[in-house]
């Protein structure tokens, strides 16, 4: 097959005589990446059709090498006319340079996309979007975090092996070796930030204090956790709004996580009433509250007199849901419910003021009182006086 090329770049070069050899050299080059796109635009179309009745898995897969596989063809086409062309020696070295960094840049972008597609079937056996996906949670957290660090340092591998393909920058490097000491501590006071969250982020995937929609309170706001990247993760709160803090706000920050161990959350709804309040009634009227209501998971309910104040009682109601936000909402159903019932039923139950008026002989004895008559009262007017019984 090499020997066909080189025949039919012979008769190329042949054909090509009476141009100067740049000229002849750019349209060699031309023509194989040309051709060499060609021929990938038309197996990737062959490919993509083959695979159109398979399942996400494989249309996904042949979706994400189309790139490398683009610049895989484009190299060998390259590589091919460079001996063909009439280069120069110094041109073919700087051309064959390219593809050298061009096939290094390859090999990191192939190795991105086989970790990007190993994390993909590995996660496909968990679900999100299940009712209890605390174990989803726990792998998705763990492998997207791991991933983005994996990510970095294959990134970080690639431009240093490119790099170092050039003599001047390998030179420079020996020469950085030799000055470790002082160069490492500016690179590392440098990097400081991005090394921070580097380790903070491989701490997270290992210790996993925080996973993905996670119910935390961070900041005095109360969230999920919808994003967690390489430096930073994004919660989303929940108005809408987004807060976005640093992988080590996690590590060295205190927070509330409600579900760290699980999803199921126990709400609590405080109610204040007189202590004429039917507790029994109350108490069986909340247990039909919650088995009318399908948000509750059957677990907790109970009704208790937790305090005594002045004029009422401080009454705490348990109730328990699936997720945390369905137990904010059960709170809400039980609060509106049972004050409803109360109004309705029992009126009197609700909170009041006391006032208690005695009518005792004996003080009215002891203290006789002078009933003030109109003349009375114009003649303190006229003396000056406000009026006052005294």
């Amino acid at each position: 097959m090499f020997d066909d090329f080189d025949d039919y770049g012979r008769q190329l070069i042949a054909f090509l005589t009476w141009m100067p050899d740049w000229a002849a050299s750019i349209i060699v080059l031309g023509l194989a990446l040309a051709i060499a796109l060609v021929i990938h635009r038309a197996g990737f179309r062959i490919v993509t059709n083959l695979v159109a009745e398979q399942d996400l898995f494989w249309r996904s897969l042949v979706a994400r090498t189309e790139g490398p596989g683009r610049l895989a063809v484009c190299i060998f086409g390259l590589s091919i006319a460079t001996k063909i062309a009439p280069l120069s020696d110094s041109q073919q070295t700087v051309i064959q340079h390219v593809l050298l960094v061009c096939f290094i840049v390859l090999v990191g972008w192939l190795a991105i996309t086989a970790l990007h597609i190993w994390t993909t079937v590995y996660l496909r056996r968990f679900k999100l979007d299940a009712a209890d996906n605390l174990l989803a949670r726990k792998h998705t957290t763990q492998l997207r975090i791991l991933q983005r660090v994996a990510v970095t340092v294959v990134g970080v591998i690639t431009i240093a092996a490119a790099l170092m393909s050039f003599d001047q920058v390998r030179q420079y490097g020996v020469s950085l070796l030799a000055s470790a000491g002082a160069a490492g501590l500016v690179i590392g006071l440098a990097l400081q930030p991005l090394l921070k969250n580097l380790v903070a982020g491989i701490q997270l995937a290992i210790t996993q204090p925080i996973r993905l929609d996670d119910a935390v309170i961070v900041e005095g706001e109360w969230g999920n956790i919808e994003e967690i990247t390489s430096t930073y993760v994004v919660v989303r709160l929940w108005d809408w709004r987004r807060m976005v803090l640093p992988l080590a706000y996690f590590i060295e920050q205190p927070f509330q996580n409600w579900t760290r161990e699980g999803s199921s959350l126990i709400g609590t709804v405080m109610l204040y009433v007189d202590y004429t309040a039917p507790l029994a009634a109350m108490r069986d009227h909340l247990k039909k509250i919650a088995e009318a209501s399908p948000i509750w998971d059957r677990q907790v309910v109970n009704m208790q007199v937790t305090d005594f104040k002045q004029d009422t009682m401080e009454i705490r109601m348990l109730v328990s849901a699936s997720t945390a936000g369905r137990t904010f909402d059960l709170r809400c159903i039980v609060r509106e419910e049972m004050i409803s019932w109360l109004q309705k039923n029992h009126p009197a139950a609700l909170p009041r003021r006391r006032a208690e008026i005695a009518d005792w002989p004996s003080l009215r004895d002891a203290v006789p009182m002078e009933r003030p008559t109109s003349d009375t009262v114009t003649s303190r007017q006229a003396q000056g006086g406000n009026g006052r019984i005294k």
